[in-house]
């Protein structure tokens, strides 16, 4: 269906129609509004909830029915109404004296006066007199001086103290000085006494030890030398080269083995080997050919005499 002009002019004049007809409405409701608008007062609204009594639980119905009576305050006592004051009359003028005669006559001459003596104690007001200007800087110069002599009284207190203090602090250090002193005059006492019995107990080991040594066979070296010296040598070379082994489980005590010894003047080990007889198992031949070396240089400052490069030495097993 084809729109002719005419169906679009009616649709015009109802559209403008109808928004005619909805601006008389809105106008309407404007105006209905604003009469019925109501008052605005200051402060927050006031909300309120309706709950249904017996919806509530039973501790607030219980609360609720134990609420106490409004408290309903006393009305205030009406004022008195004001009394008209009364209006006090006019002062009067005070009428003037009129002199009267004197029922005695004047006297002629003047009475003597009489002073009253003074009760109070004239020697309090002398001690306490009103100081003047001039006494009161005195009284302030008093003062600055005796708070000066406190001061110089405390100071040289202050002094004393600390000198007693130091010198209490320097005797304290005396005595611990003294008691270190004497600590460790003990201590050196008892390692020389301790070193003197390690002494005596290698010359017993060696005097044993050339014992033992003389008794299993000659001295190695006995070529016209002192056979004397020449123990002392094997037992310091006893001792040298047990100092510086650890004997192991296998080894054990008193059990002997000759060692070969190759050595310079001034006690220089080539080499040290292991020889027949020897009691020793492969870890102890090992580990006394190790304490060899470990003991080099070998004592030789005294042992001139019977000193030799190659030197044989029947070891015995002992502990340290």
């Amino acid at each position: 269906m084809r729109e002719t002009r005419a169906d679009t002019r009616q649709a015009v004049v109802l559209a403008i129609g109808l928004h005619i007809v909805l601006f008389a409405l809105m106008f309407a409701g404007l105006w209905w509004t604003r009469s019925a608008v109501p008052v605005s007062a200051a402060g927050s609204p006031i909300e309120a909830t309706l709950v249904d009594a017996n919806a509530l639980s039973a501790p607030m119905r219980e609360a609720l029915r134990d609420r106490p009576e409004p408290v309903v305050e006393p009305q205030p006592e009406p004022l008195p109404e004001p009394v008209e004051e009364e209006v006090a009359p006019p002062p009067q003028p005070i009428p003037e004296p009129v002199p009267e005669d004197a029922p005695t006559p004047p006297q002629q001459q003047a009475q003597d006066f009489i002073p009253e003596p003074d009760t109070r104690e004239q020697d309090e007001v002398v001690d306490a007199p009103t100081p003047t200007p001039s006494d009161e800087e005195k009284l302030q110069e008093e003062k600055r001086r005796q708070a000066q002599v406190d001061l110089t009284e405390k100071k040289r207190q202050e002094e004393a103290e600390r000198k007693r203090r130091l010198a209490a602090e320097a005797e304290a250090r005396q005595a611990k000085l003294a008691e270190i002193r004497k600590k460790r005059a003990d201590a050196a006492r008892a390692a020389e006494l301790a070193e003197q019995k390690l002494q005596q107990i290698a010359d017993a080991r060696a005097a044993q030890s050339s014992d033992n040594a003389s008794a299993a066979s000659p001295p190695p070296g006995n070529y016209g030398g002192d056979t004397g010296l020449q123990a002392r040598y094997a037992a310091a070379l006893q001792e040298v080269i047990l100092s510086k082994w650890t004997r192991p489980e296998t080894v054990p005590l008193g059990s002997r083995c000759t060692l070969v010894i190759k050595q310079l003047p001034g006690g220089e080990v080539m080499s040290a080997e292991v020889s027949s007889p020897c009691a020793y198992d492969e870890m102890g031949q090992r580990s006394i050919e190790a304490a060899v070396l470990k003991a080099q240089p070998l004592p030789y400052a005294g042992f001139e005499k019977v000193f030799r490069r190659t030197l044989i030495l029947n070891f015995e097993a002992r502990d340290r």
